[in-house]
């Protein structure tokens, strides 16, 4: 899969509020997805659909526990964290490179008068 569909994906993924509220709460720690979805005072089974686009996508990945491989833990991937960054890296700078061609082109400007 090409760079490009992954970040489509991870937008896509995020852009789900209660998705990104998972994010958040997995930034603080590794969590069941009973915890999960009692966080978002929601059903089992539609917290479950939120993690299935996660995990798809690969911001998170499941974990079975050992004392009982029923119990999934749930946690943050960061590779495609460092993909999504790189990419807003590049943006930036795009950016950062325009605003300062054009600072430079209106303090030109401005001795010139």
């Amino acid at each position: 899969m090409g760079a490009a569909r992954r970040l489509d994906e991870t937008f896509a993924a995020l852009a789900d509020p209660t998705r990104r509220g998972v994010i958040d709460l997995l930034r603080e720690e590794p969590r069941r997805a009973g915890e999960l979805a009692a966080a978002f005072d929601m059903s089992a089974p539609a917290m479950s659909r939120h993690l299935r686009v996660l995990r798809k996508t690969g911001l998170v990945e499941e974990e079975a526990i050992e004392d009982d491989a029923r119990v999934k833990v749930y946690r943050l991937r960061p590779e495609r964290f460092g993909e999504l960054r790189a990419w807003l890296d590049e943006v930036e700078s795009f950016w950062s490179d325009q605003l300062s061609a054009f600072k430079a082109h209106a303090e030109r400007t401005r001795k010139k008068t």
